[in-house]
């Protein structure tokens, strides 16, 4: 079943187009990328999808239900949820406070505690930080508070653009691995990355991303397997 449908997907910037026809699904329960190099418009895919960015044309479906053109806090009721590129949290808040921030929905706050325990779960070096400013968690703990930040908001459909970007190798590797267990708890994952090695081996189905336009689809074998694509977008 397809949860998020997009069609047709066109995107301004002023007088400059963006995205041009972009049409890609993800399916409840997968793993979906979005790859590309800097600039290719995966960012504004994200973007348009959560409301931040006007449609100029196109059609994108939740469930199967028209989001198109709909404040970006009712298509956050619905469960969808950004993980955003840079983290983008409160550096003067405590890790606790940073949580709370995610839990503003109408329908997750009288699950605030519940939801707060279940991160900790998740992520134990944040319950041992909770009182700590998010200034002073290094770059990997950041980034678990960014997910932890959107898990708060009980998302269905969860998001990441760029997780792994900016933090050391080692580092890395556990983002993903976090983005998989994510995965195995019943989460569906729309994942935007510059990290194609990686992606690849996680996903169930990639999309390649060229100057707002999507130039290629398959699974991650598939893609790594084509010639034009392995020259072309993966570094081979």
């Amino acid at each position: 079943m397809k949860v998020l449908e997009i069609t047709e997907l066109s995107v301004f910037y002023g007088d400059v187009q963006a995205l041009w026809n972009v049409s890609l699904s993800v399916e409840a329960g997968k793993i979906i990328a979005l790859i590309g190099a800097n600039g290719a418009g995966k960012t504004t895919t994200m973007k348009t999808i959560c409301g931040i960015n006007p449609i100029a044309s196109g059609r994108i479906l939740y469930d199967q239900r028209e989001i198109s053109g709909m404040p970006v806090h009712e298509i956050a009721e619905l469960g969808i949820t950004l993980v955003p590129e840079g983290r983008q949290l409160f550096p003067k808040m405590s890790v606790e406070d940073n949580l709370l921030v995610g839990s503003y929905l109408k329908r997750t706050r009288p699950n605030r505690s519940k939801n707060m325990n279940r991160v900790y779960d998740i992520f134990p070096r944040l319950a041992e930080r909770r009182k700590q400013t998010a200034e002073t968690l290094s770059g990997g703990e950041q980034q678990m508070l960014a997910i932890g930040r959107a898990l708060m908001q009980e998302p269905k459909l969860i998001m990441f653009d760029e997780p792994s970007i900016g933090l050391a190798p080692i580092l890395v590797m556990e983002i993903f691995r976090i983005v998989q267990e994510l995965h195995s708890m019943g989460l569906t994952i729309f994942l935007v990355e510059q990290n194609v090695h990686h992606t690849l081996k996680i996903a169930d189905e990639c999309y390649i991303m060229e100057n707002g336009r999507i130039v290629g689809h398959g699974t991650g074998h598939e893609l790594e397997s084509d010639p034009k694509i392995r020259e072309a977008y993966l570094g081979f």
